[in-house]
């Protein structure tokens, strides 16, 4: 598919300031886990391209009917040099996202702006905290591979069940609790709830980045506000909501 950006993603300011067009092409595209797509695209673009680690692209994946449909993809990994850029993304649903992953072949183009996102690795925490469903998954690997050498990090991340464990390669002192759903249906906050009420805060300024689906971050949030964890140490990041479809944009609409 090739697809063109229009207004108001083809003029890249406000929000969109300090990014850039990326003429995207597939360069190859493997399943990672049952649930979990890693596909590599390359642009002339790419080219000096900075980002911080859990930032993310925003692809234009389809149009339904004259309005053009964008979905927001982790920046997993990238080579500047070798202009590549490589995205894991969850595998779930039929929305239009899921069938531009399901049908991207080698040679198909999109087009992309990037980087966006706010949520990265806090510099001052002395611990970091990512808890998350298997949506957060690249961002929260993203982020800890590249925390230095003295962190400290506990992840707490929920999929489907074992076989969407992933190994995590990193500097940082990380421990990670692996949460499996085994039938359950996704976006039922009960068993990250249940790890964040009980998980370590060790003593200092640690930071937590709660991302996932919409109400099951509004959860975290509390229960972690409620065990004394200000509001200044949390980030939160909806990526999906239940039993809706995201905005066009790319992300759950704002009453999600």
């Amino acid at each position: 598919m090739r697809a063109t950006l229009d207004d108001p993603f083809a003029q890249l300011s406000g929000p969109l300031a300090g990014t850039r067009q990326l003429h995207l092409e597939v360069v190859s595209t493997q399943l990672l886990t049952p649930h979990m797509q890693r596909i590599e695209l390359t642009a002339p673009e790419l080219d000096g391209f900075r980002y911080a680690p859990g930032q993310d692209v925003m692809l234009l994946v389809g149009a339904e009917g004259s309005r053009p449909v964008r979905r927001r993809y982790t920046i997993r990994h990238l080579d500047a040099r070798l202009q590549l850029l490589t995205l894991d993304i969850v595998r779930h649903g039929d929305g239009p996202g899921e069938r531009w992953v399901r049908s991207a072949q080698p040679g198909d183009r999109v087009e992309g702006i990037g980087p966006r996102g706010k949520i990265t690795p806090s510099p001052s925490a002395d611990w970091h905290l990512f808890i998350g469903d298997e949506s957060a998954v690249p961002a929260i690997f993203a982020m800890t591979e590249l925390l230095p050498g003295d962190s400290v990090a506990t992840l707490v991340l929920e999929v489907p069940g074992p076989d969407d464990e992933q190994d995590l390669v990193a500097a940082a002192r990380a421990r990670v609790s692996w949460l499996h759903r085994i039938g359950g249906q996704p976006g039922d906050p009960a068993a990250l709830v249940a790890e964040a009420a009980e998980v370590e805060l060790p003593p200092g300024a640690g930071h937590a980045y709660l991302l996932g689906e919409a109400s099951v971050v509004l959860r975290l949030r509390e229960v972690l506000a409620g065990r004394g964890l200000p509001e200044a140490q949390m980030s939160p990041k909806a990526y999906w909501g239940r039993g809706r479809a995201n905005a066009g944009h790319g992300e759950p609409a704002r009453d999600a």
